[in-house]
C-alpha cells in the first residue's frame, strides 16, 4: 500500500502532489478532512490530531473566519473595502502561521480557502496578488487551493469566471475548488435554507460540461457536487444525502471521456458533520476525497469549555476562595490555558472519529 510520506514531504503541500495525495485517496478509498479554522487555538488543535492519527489533513479557512484570526477590531465599524482588507489580512496571518508549523508537525496539511461567492471574489482576487509574489519569492504558493462558489450564478457564467481563475492558479501551482448545484442551509452569510430541494442535486450532464472545461485549462481542480449536503447538523430525516448521483456522474464522465477510470472526477464532500457513516463510505466510495467539517467541530469546542466550567465551577466565580479554601487563589482554574485546552481535547476527541469515519487513518 502507498504511503503518502513516500512521495510527498511534510509541511503546506502544493503544485502536483496536491493531485498525488488525491489519487491515493482514491485508489485506497480514503477521504481527506476539511476542517474550516478560526485561530492558533483550532489550527493547532487539528494538527495534533492528524500527527496523532498519522495521516494528511486540510486547514481551510473562510473569509469570515479569516476577518477572526485578524482579530474583530479590525472589521468592527469598517467599510465593506476594510472588511475585505480584514479578510485577506487574517487568511494571510494564518497561512502563514501554517507553512512556519505543519512541518514541524511532520505531516502533509493542504492549505485552503472555503466558500467564496461571486460577491467576494476581490478577497481571492487580493489573495492571488499576494500568493504571486509569495510564489516568486519562496519558489511556492501561500494557498494549496482556493474554492470559487458560483453555484447561485448559471452554469455556464459559473465555469466560465472558474475557468479564468484555474488559469492564473495553475500558473503558481494551486489547485482550485468549485462547487455545482447548491449547498443548504447557511454559511457565511449565504443562506440557502429557504430554496427549492432541487438544487440541492446535481446534475451528471453539468458535472460532465464543468469538468470538460476545466480540463482544458488544468487537471489540478475539484468539484464540490451537491448530492443532498446542507451545511450544519438538523434532525435524522430532514436532510435526504444521494450519493448515488456521485456514482451515476462517475459513470458519465467516464464514458464521454472514453476512461478506464471509475474514480475519474475528485469530488468534495460538503456539509459533513452530523452525516451517517454509511453515507459518508459510500461517497468515499464514488471519489469523495474530501469531506468539509465545521458544524461537528464548533459543538465540540463548545463541549469542551462547557465541560471544563462544569467540573470547576465552584473555582470559576471568583479569583480567591472555594468550599474547599477560602483564601486559595483560583487561577489556574480560570488560566485560559487550561479551558482552551479543555477544548482543543474535545476536538482533537471529534476529529479523530472523523479521521475514522473517513478510513483516514495511518496514511503516511
Amino acid at each position: 500500500m502507498s504511503k503518502i510520506l513516500n512521495y510527498i514531504r511534510p509541511g503546506v503541500v502544493f503544485g502536483s502532489d496536491v493531485q498525488k495525495i488525491f489519487s491515493i485517496a482514491k485508489k485506497q478509498s480514503f477521504a481527506i478532512p476539511a476542517i474550516n479554522c478560526i485561530g492558533t487555538d483550532s489550527i493547532n488543535a487539528v494538527l495534533e490530531t492528524a500527527k496523532t492519527v498519522n495521516s494528511p489533513v486540510i486547514i481551510q479557512f473562510s473569509y469570515s473566519g479569516s476577518q477572526f484570526i485578524v482579530g474583530e477590531g479590525l472589521k468592527e465599524d469598517s467599510s465593506e473595502e476594510e472588511k475585505n482588507n480584514a479578510a485577506v489580512i487574517g487568511a494571510i496571518a494564518g497561512a502563514k502561521y501554517v507553512h512556519f508549523i505543519s512541518k514541524h508537525y511532520g505531516i502533509p496539511v493542504i492549505l485552503h480557502t472555503d466558500h467564496c461567492a461571486k460577491n467576494l471574489l476581490p478577497w481571492i482576487d487580493k489573495l492571488l496578488d499576494f500568493g504571486k509574489n509569495f510564489f516568486i519569492k519562496n519558489k511556492k504558493p501561500l494557498f494549496s487551493s482556493h474554492m470559487i462558489d458560483l453555484s447561485a450564478e448559471t452554469l455556464e457564467e459559473n465555469i466560465q469566471i472558474s475557468q479564468r481563475y484555474l488559469e492564473k492558479m495553475s500558473k503558481i501551482g494551486m489547485t482550485l475548488e468549485v462547487e455545482l448545484g447548491l449547498t443548504g442551509g447557511e454559511e457565511d452569510g449565504i443562506n440557502n435554507s429557504n430554496l427549492n430541494k432541487k438544487f440541492f442535486y446535481s446534475n451528471p450532464k453539468d458535472i460532465y460540461y464543468a469538468y470538460k472545461k476545466l480540463q482544458l485549462i488544468d487537471n489540478k481542480f475539484t468539484i464540490a457536487a451537491a448530492f443532498g449536503n446542507v451545511h450544519g447538523v438538523y434532525s435524522p430525516g430532514n436532510v435526504k444525502l444521494m450519493p448515488n448521483i456521485l456514482k451515476e456522474a462517475q459513470r458519465y464522465v467516464k464514458e464521454k471521456n472514453r476512461s478506464l477510470n471509475n474514480k475519474i472526477v475528485s469530488f468534495v464532500f460538503h456539509g459533513g458533520s452530523g452525516s451517517s457513516l454509511e453515507d459518508i463510505r459510500k461517497a468515499i466510495k464514488y471519489g469523495v476525497i474530501k469531506m468539509n467539517v465545521d458544524t461537528d467541530i464548533q459543538w465540540a469546542t463548545w463541549q469542551g469549555v462547557s465541560h471544563f466550567y462544569k467540573k470547576n465551577k465552584e473555582y470559576l466565580h471568583q479569583q480567591i476562595g472555594s468550599s474547599h479554601d477560602k483564601n486559595q487563589p483560583n487561577k489556574k482554574y480560570y488560566d485560559p490555558r487550561k479551558w482552551l485546552r479543555s477544548a482543543q481535547i474535545s476536538i482533537i476527541n471529534r476529529l479523530k472519529q472523523t479521521f475514522s469515519d473517513l478510513n483516514c487513518i495511518d496514511r503516511l
